[in-house]
């Protein structure tokens, strides 16, 4: 009897807290909370991790329950699987949510260089999962169609090539499935749409999660509108270095809560320069600066990727930054990592590394 009371008691309770407390809230105060840094195309380094911390199950399907995951960008570049780990997780995304979870994926640089055509880290195992039966006539048909255009730019440059030395050279810089990777990540193909959905900054509960870093150009702007502009961006495709996808100070590229090298000074200088208001300001030291991201968007840590720390997750400044890009791709070779925060505990957690 007294056992059905207390049972009784508690169902009663339970449904008063949900009835005063917002519905978000009262999910923050008790969801399990994974985030994972950097994967950079290392599909299997992905799956440990993944079945390290509960998100999938031995057929890699969803297992997390109501866990919120997020992946803090940077998917893409250095290893060759980065298609194969997107369509993962946007499979995931749909489980996830039949299962009361949430998968989240966070904007990174790389997904923005590679929607803003910026190639330089593309792995040729990228360009190849794009190939398929068609894509020789495809890169054939484009060389037709714009052959002569090649060649004039070519022999621009480089007056003593011949037209065959300009053909093979164009080919070579063309290999099959590259043509199908670049639009793909148009602004209106299958991945560029998705990524423009993205959100560059994700606020849960009282962590802050974002890939790069905030700054104090970014430490007053609204979380919604730093999300806009970043989307906005990323359908125009926008190469101006004072873009939020492509700026230094932006939260895609900062590393000025870390660092404070000449790069990072020169990213200060663009700031200023876009920003005169900065200018009548001394910049803020890291300590200062990392207390300004935390009061602007109202939370007690600010959880970032982007900075590899190959050793492991790194939780500094009295639990105010959590570092938790640790190179766990094969291209950087670092310790497979993961981040657990429950009820406000903050949890670093190690995955082995396996063959699949």
């Amino acid at each position: 009897m007294v056992l059905r009371l207390c049972a009784g008691f508690g169902l009663v309770l339970s449904a008063f807290l949900l009835a005063i407390l917002p519905a978000s809230a009262a999910r923050a105060a008790s969801e399990r909370i994974v985030a994972v840094g950097d994967l950079h195309g290392d599909y299997d380094v992905w799956i440990d991790i993944a079945r390290s911390a509960g998100l999938v199950d031995a057929k890699n399907r969803w297992a997390g329950g109501r866990t919120t995951f997020i992946q803090a960008g940077d998917i893409v570049d250095r290893g060759a699987d980065s298609l194969k780990i997107i369509r993962h997780l946007r499979k995931l995304q749909k489980e996830a949510a039949s299962a009361g979870g949430r998968v989240i994926v966070l904007l990174g640089n790389h997904e923005a260089m590679n929607m803003t055509g910026d190639l330089r880290y593309v792995d040729p195992g990228e360009y190849a999962a794009f190939r398929d039966a068609h894509s020789e006539a495809l890169r054939q048909a484009a060389w037709d169609a714009n052959g002569k255009i090649f060649t004039d730019n070519y022999k621009a440059k480089h007056p003593e090539m011949t037209d065959k030395a300009i053909r093979d050279a164009w080919f070579a810089a063309m290999p099959l499935g590259m043509l199908e990777h670049q639009r793909a990540w148009a602004a209106d193909g299958e991945i560029g749409r998705w990524a423009a959905t993205l959100p560059a900054v994700v606020k849960i509960g009282d962590s802050l999660f974002v890939h790069g870093g905030i700054s104090a150009a970014y430490a007053n702007v609204p979380m919604d509108e730093i999300n806009r502009r970043a989307s906005a961006a990323l359908k125009a495709r926008d190469t101006a270095q004072t873009s939020i996808i492509n700026d230094p100070m932006g939260p895609l590229w900062y590393r000025g809560l870390i660092t404070r090298g000449a790069l990072d000074q020169e990213g200060w200088t663009v700031a200023i320069a876009t920003n005169p208001a900065l200018a009548a300001t001394q910049r803020p030291s890291i300590d200062v600066e990392l207390d300004m991201a935390l009061k602007g968007f109202d939370v007690k840590r600010l959880v970032i990727a982007h900075t590899p720390n190959l050793p492991g997750i790194d939780i500094s400044h009295n639990g105010k930054l959590v570092r938790i890009d640790t190179g766990n791709s094969r291209y950087y070779k670092g310790q497979p990592s993961w981040l657990e925060i429950t009820g406000g505990q903050v949890t670093p957690h190690t995955a082995a590394r396996t063959a699949h």
